[in-house]
């Protein structure tokens, strides 16, 4: 029998992307918080989750981490994937900072013991790490520290040099510098970082926070696969109007989701694939499932980010 051979399948190059945790500073539910929020995420009506942390890999077998979350240990534990493979061969290659908050560096005080991996921030988060000498319990020879220099591609490698088949761009983003440092220092084009994530062809966005959506971000991010965004707040004085705290969300270098200049009106035209938010505050109604917030978010085409979704992004 003759015929023609079958047609050769191109190889499809995948990124997947797993959401170890989606919560704000605090977590979700806060420890010492009773909002209605909090009273959902601890009767079950809510999801409850960890701080903010991503792991991303292109071959499911070695993962970056996307922040370093002070839950990163419940994150492992509760990640198949980012479990020991061997006695002390763990299958996380990478951390990348993309700010100097408590809430994405706390967690490497947790990573101290003994597992090679490359740490990944900028100049200015590196600079706040090495004035904090706690953070020498990683040690340099296993934990090299590399700076991430604004719109230069790096890809992350196993410890001899092999690449992970992941190439990850930082860019700066309106912010502000880590709480604990504002009447410290002066803000810098470091302190806030959003990443463009690749892996072939495949394409995603990650904006852990972010101030103001700006013309350059919506130009840059417009027709992209898939964003994460920060989902702080819903409304810029919600937790004043909660009485929480006295804090707006422009003061604390996040943009609302509602209203004229939200993320949700600022995204809406971009022809984005998937949106979701991630970085969600415990005062935030959409993380309610039936509240009007959380309907209105939907229909606008958003995801509410929650710890465990996956996300595998497969191009040709």
């Amino acid at each position: 029998m003759t015929g023609r051979p079958p047609a050769r399948e191109e190889a499809c190059s995948t990124l997947h992307i797993l959401i170890l945790g989606a919560a704000a500073g605090g977590g979700f539910p806060q420890w010492n918080c009773d909002c209605p929020g909090c009273r959902a995420a601890r009767s079950g009506e809510a999801v409850p989750s960890g701080q903010v942390s991503l792991a991303l890999s292109a071959d499911g077998g070695n993962w970056v981490l996307i922040n370093a979350s002070p839950d990163i240990l419940s994150q492992i534990a509760e990640t198949p994937a980012l479990h020991p493979r061997g006695l002390r061969q763990s299958p996380i290659r990478a951390v990348v900072l993309t700010n100097g908050e408590i809430d994405a560096v706390a967690g490497l005080l947790s990573l101290r013991e003994g597992s090679p991996f490359e740490l990944w921030a900028s100049d200015t988060v590196h600079r706040t790490l090495s004035e904090n000498s706690i953070f020498n319990v990683l040690r340099a020879d296993l934990v090299p520290r590399r700076v991430l220099d604004f719109g230069q591609a790096f890809a992350p490698a196993l410890p001899d040099g092999s690449p992970l088949g992941l190439t990850i761009r930082p860019f700066a983003v309106p912010g502000k510098p880590a709480w604990y440092l504002e009447k410290h220092k002066l803000a810098e084009a470091g302190d806030t970082l959003a990443l463009e994530i690749t892996s072939g062809t495949a394409r995603a966005y990650v904006f852990t926070a972010c101030a103001e959506v700006t013309e350059e971000i919506r130009d840059r991010i417009r027709g992209a696969e898939m964003v994460f965004f920060d989902g702080t707040l819903w409304r810029d004085d919600e937790m004043i109007r909660a009485g929480l705290a006295q804090k707006t969300g422009a003061g604390m270098g996040h943009i609302s989701v509602s209203g004229p200049d939200g993320a949700m009106a600022r995204l809406a035209d971009l022809g984005i694939r998937r949106k979701v938010f991630v970085h969600i505050n415990n005062s935030n109604p959409i993380l309610l499932p039936h509240s009007p917030e959380r309907a209105e978010a939907e229909a606008a085409g958003w995801e509410i980010g929650r710890k465990g979704d996956r996300y595998t992004l497969c191009s040709n």
